[in-house]
């Protein structure tokens, strides 16, 4: 018998044309664009989910994976359930977000407008040293909690002195917010594993209006500003955006991330009439 897909929970803010968003790993729907309204207010339907086993969605089954494929399965049925069929739309995300907003175009190329790709780190391998800093995080994770996963990230990611109380800060609300850590463990565990596609050059196959944001290494160090060179350069029609010399990362600045997806996402919809 075939378990049935975690259910997924999320909201849509705002009214015009769709743009889902897609969060990263260990994060929250919200955590895409940190509270900020703007989008919406920009003439947007924003559509958020919390990813399987992530915040208030039920985790992953027992003969079920974390791993890519799955996670864009769960975003077509979003697609299905809040989109009119053959509906085009905006897609972004974040991260793990990102890869998996990548591999849903290289899918479904037909169905987007705009594709918005903010910190990818996926390069076309898997390299042993991360699996260890991931695997490592897990283990703290499942041994001391929040506290725990809070402290390793601490030590083990190499933030600059001048954000290190920020991102600390921010990691734990977000870990407050987990309803199934357990399920994180195993995200964990098994999303760097995953490929969400073999080689960088398939996005040259992608066509269509892009975005991708950077961000400075000194402040955000696990999502190396080189690694999203590597996606502008590779997608046909991409733009890289990042923020001013001394600020914090963009990714992290809900009301100008906002501001910057809006500006081209009136772009993208423009170029498609």
């Amino acid at each position: 018998m075939v378990e049935p897909a975690p259910q997924l929970r999320g909201e849509e803010v705002g009214e015009g044309p769709a743009a889902i968003l897609c969060h990263g790993i260990t994060a929250t729907g919200r955590y895409v664009l940190h509270g900020s309204k703007a989008l919406p207010r920009a003439g947007h339907a924003v559509i958020t989910y919390d990813a399987r086993g992530h915040g208030e969605s039920d985790p992953a089954g027992a003969e079920q994976s974390y791993g890519y494929p799955e996670l864009v399965d769960d975003l077509e049925r979003v697609v299905e359930e809040r989109l009119d069929p053959g509906e085009r739309f905006l897609l972004g995300g974040h991260s793990m977000g990102a890869h998996t907003a990548v591999a849903y175009a290289l899918r479904h190329p037909e169905r987007l407008s705009g594709l918005a790709v903010i910190g990818p780190t996926y390069l076309g391998t898997i390299k042993p040293s991360s699996l260890e800093y991931w695997d490592g995080l897990a283990a703290a994770l499942e041994s001391g909690g929040v506290d725990g996963f809070v402290a390793y990230i601490g030590e083990r990611q190499g933030i600059d002195p001048r954000w290190r109380d920020s991102v600390l800060r921010f990691t734990r609300e977000r870990m407050l917010l987990q309803r199934h850590p357990e399920a994180l463990v195993r995200a964990l565990r098994e999303v760097p594993r995953s490929q969400p596609f073999d080689l960088l050059d398939e996005l040259r196959d992608l066509d269509l209006p892009a975005l991708v944001v950077a961000s400075n290494d000194e402040a955000d160090p696990g999502h190396p500003y080189e690694a999203a060179v590597a996606y502008a350069e590779a997608l046909p029609q991409a733009r890289l955006v990042s923020e001013a010399e001394g600020e914090s990362p963009l990714a992290w600045q809900g009301g100008k991330l906002s501001r910057a997806l809006a500006g081209f996402y009136a772009e993208a919809l423009s170029s498609a009439r």
